[in-house]
């Protein structure tokens, strides 16, 4: 992408004063722009590369947010995006700089999920603006396309497409959005040749070529219970597992479909170490045949270093009008039994979790919750939304201090 870029040295500005207002008070990147503006007219640059150069200062912040922060499986989320960036000269310029923004930051925030998430959003855009924003993608179209292709697979494999249709009835649409077609033959296959419905389904494989083989995916289909996300979270921390990424689609019939992609303690996916594979799958398995699933909390002391000089947590909750949930914002500094503690919070206030983007940077994650209420509606009532938060930061912070 960089090599094709018709003027390297517009980047290169860029580059030099994207974060130079930090500091200064305000938006560092509105200010940004401005000086970035200044410096190109004292230098006689035309108005186009000095739009070019403002815009990408001013946006430099974008690609990154939305690639870790929001469902870029969503079309409409894509679409978005796309509107802002405009076309592809733009995807492009904003593409390399948000690469060399995050690696020079901290070399060890470079990683392959992080890599993988950018390339995919970078992959969507560039369809989405070759098939013209002024046709957006009809969802319910993605949606019989993804479970067509699929029948199509499994009846090879001698599925029937009355039976699948029937396994899938009570999934709800966001599965057939964000789930790729390989991985829901896959998940279903399995669900459907499972002896016992009511034993879970427990799964493991490495990354597909589309995510770059970036973190391994660890599926799971079981009955829905009170602590399950919690206790989830809690057993991946205790087999030194980092979850990346975490897809929940709850049924009508009470099972769960949840899709994990973590990396090991190193910040790599799992080798193909077949017994710690199947140490992973046993002891999931065997955690979810328990009657009681209320989380162990990894008892691993918070390193000093965070204690003396971590931040306070930081919450927002806002509602996703068009999606019909609320969005849970959390920044903290990261520490053992983190997500399980969050889970625990959830099913004291009758918290339902739809989704999560969970992002660790360096010593502090910024993850985002996608939740409704037991009604699977947005919680809206101001005094619940405050003693939600109240209660995250005080079980966060407190913990961290002890």
């Amino acid at each position: 992408i960089v090599k094709r870029l018709p003027k390297i040295e517009l980047l290169y500005i860029a580059g030099l004063y994207h974060d130079i207002a930090k500091g200064r008070g305000g938006d560092h990147s509105t200010l940004g722009a401005i000086d970035a503006q200044l410096f190109c007219e004292r230098h006689e640059i035309n108005k186009r590369d000095t739009n070019l150069v403002m815009w990408l200062v001013e946006k430099h912040l974008l690609m990154s947010s939305v690639a870790q922060r929001q469902d870029i499986s969503d079309p409409e989320i894509v679409r978005n995006f796309a509107l802002e960036v405009g076309d592809q000269l733009h995807l492009d310029y904003l593409f390399a700089l948000t690469v060399a923004d995050i690696s020079a930051t901290n070399p060890t925030l470079w990683n392959a999920w992080r890599a993988s998430l950018l390339r995919q959003l970078y992959a969507e855009t560039k369809r989405a603006l070759r098939r013209g924003l002024e046709t957006p993608v009809d969802k319910h179209e993605w949606i019989e396309e993804a479970q067509q292709t699929a029948i199509d697979q499994l009846e090879y494999l001698g599925f029937g497409e009355e039976e699948l249709r029937e396994l899938w009835a009570n999934v709800g649409e966001d599965y057939f959005l964000r789930e790729k077609v390989e991985d829901i033959v896959w998940h279903t296959q399995a669900i459907a040749q499972h002896r016992n419905r009511e034993e879970p389904v427990v799964l493991i494989k490495e990354s597909s070529e589309i995510l770059f083989e970036a973190a391994t995916q660890i599926f799971v289909h079981s009955h829905n219970r009170p602590h399950l996300f919690a206790m989830l979270a809690s057993v991946m921390e205790q087999l030194d597992l980092s979850i990346q990424d975490a897809r929940l689609y709850n049924s009508d019939t009470g099972f769960i479909f949840y899709t994990f992609f973590v990396l090991d303690a190193s910040g790599k996916p799992i080798a193909d170490d077949v017994q710690r594979l199947d140490h992973i799958k046993r002891f999931l398995r065997e955690q979810l045949g328990k009657d009681d699933l209320y989380p162990e909390i990894m008892r691993k002391r918070t390193p000093r270093q965070l204690r003396l000089f971590s931040m306070p947590t930081s919450t927002s909750l806002t509602t996703d009008i068009n999606k019909h949930l609320t969005v849970l914002e959390v920044i903290t500094p990261d520490r053992p039994g983190l997500l399980a503690r969050i889970g625990r919070i959830f099913y004291r206030f009758g918290i339902q979790l739809q989704n999560a983007k969970i992002t660790t940077l360096g010593e502090r994650v910024e993850d985002v919750f996608f939740i409704t209420d037991n009604q699977q509606r947005p919680i809206e009532d101001p005094e619940l939304c405050e003693a939600i938060q109240e209660a995250i930061k005080k079980e966060l912070d407190e913990r961290a201090a002890a």
